[in-house]
């Protein structure tokens, strides 16, 4: 079967960047035909565009523009490296369609050829960011008897904005087969009288820990160390790090450019680096979804913090099914009160396995059109 996926394509992250791997990679393994779409709207590119001026205050005036962008030239022209990491792992791994399109008319007007369409996963249906309202993201542009499906998307957050909801109904309402990735969005799609939804697992669970460890990298790190990964330049987790370097003699390595405090950085390198980080790590704290999800497949010690903005739920429901909701920090005296000890994988993995096939089995039912 031919096959078309589209979701946050070439976000220069690392979860977005395995997650859209996986799922193509699963969907190949099977036998199909499958390609993702490349597709960019404007609020999804420019990244680390050089000439780029941020803050309105310095367009006003010449001067203070050209001085603002001489400042910022040295560290974006070092910057670029990272984009070349993950162009690399694109082009290399993920098979994308050769036309480039830009909004929902686009694909209207030139629709990319398949048998089935399929959105998902990561955060594409996540309202509090642009995309939740693009209605690319909901295969708007397919037409009505192509085959279309949602496979693991994420609304990530607990309740839509009223403003929202007759969007989200309407466009979900047009989809053949309806999976999410967490209860929360089972339950958001419930109120709206969407029923019949299935929850499943991120693509990344649908790929099995060896097939990770021969994608991963070697590193060059020779001590033991402790992986940070940390959007929110969270203070707890600054103080949760230092205080097991100091207990374990760990080392701090992080991928985050924000992570001043690491004795390496690799946030120049690609997502081949940041799984191998993860795999050889003693202990991973977090506040990403996909850190604990590749914490859980190459069953590490782990720690999960909660984000500052609204997008905890994944997390919270990545654990709560597997057993290990013990492990989500949510304030200081968490942190205090954190013991570490060895994790009870093989209760977890009995879990896991379970929900692994109830996703594999959604997806490929799916496509046969039974389910």
């Amino acid at each position: 079967m031919k096959i078309k996926t589209i979701t946050c394509h070439e976000v220069y992250n690392y979860g977005a960047s395995l997650q859209e791997y996986a799922l193509l990679k699963y969907l190949q393994d099977q036998g199909h035909d499958a390609e993702t779409i490349h597709y960019k709207p404007n609020y999804l590119s420019g990244h680390f565009a050089i000439w780029n001026v941020r803050n309105d205050r310095f367009n006003k005036n010449l001067f203070l523009k050209v001085a603002y962008l001489l400042l910022k030239l040295p560290g974006r022209l070092r910057i670029l490296k990272r984009k070349r990491s993950f162009d690399a792992f694109s082009e290399q791994y993920i098979l994308s369609t050769n036309k480039l399109y830009k909004n929902n008319d686009e694909l209207k007007a030139d629709l990319p050829e398949a048998d089935a369409y399929i959105c998902g996963s990561d955060q594409i249906w996540n309202s509090f960011f642009q995309n939740g309202k693009d209605p690319s993201f909901y295969l708007n542009f397919a037409p009505n008897d192509k085959l279309k499906l949602s496979y693991a998307a994420s609304f990530a957050i607990d309740s839509l904005e009223e403003n929202i909801k007759d969007f989200v109904k309407s466009n979900v309402s047009r989809l053949d087969h309806v999976s999410v990735r967490e209860s929360s969005g089972k339950k958001i799609l419930h109120d709206l009288e969407i029923e019949n939804v299935t929850q499943v697992l991120d693509p990344v669970f649908l790929i099995d820990q060896d097939e990770w460890s021969a994608l991963s990298e070697v590193i060059n790190e020779k001590e033991k160390y402790l992986f940070i990964y940390d959007f929110d330049s969270n203070p707890l987790i600054k103080k949760f790090g230092t205080a097991l370097k100091k207990q374990f003699g760990w080392k701090i390595v992080s991928v985050n450019q924000n992570i001043n405090y690491a004795d390496s950085n690799y946030c120049l390198e690609g997502p081949k680096k940041f799984l191998s980080l993860i795999r050889n790590a003693e202990f991973v704290i977090s506040n990403s979804f996909h850190a604990v999800a590749f914490s859980i497949i190459f069953k590490k010690k782990f720690t999960v913090f909660n984000r500052t903005d609204k997008i905890n739920t994944r997390m919270r429901d990545m654990l709560d099914s597997i057993g290990f909701l013990n492990l989500l920090i949510t304030n200081e005296e968490s942190v205090d009160n954190f013991e570490l000890e060895d994790l009870d994988y093989n209760n977890a993995e009995k879990k896991l396995l379970k929900l692994i096939n109830i996703s594999k089995n959604y997806l490929d039912k799916a496509l046969e059109g039974g389910c």
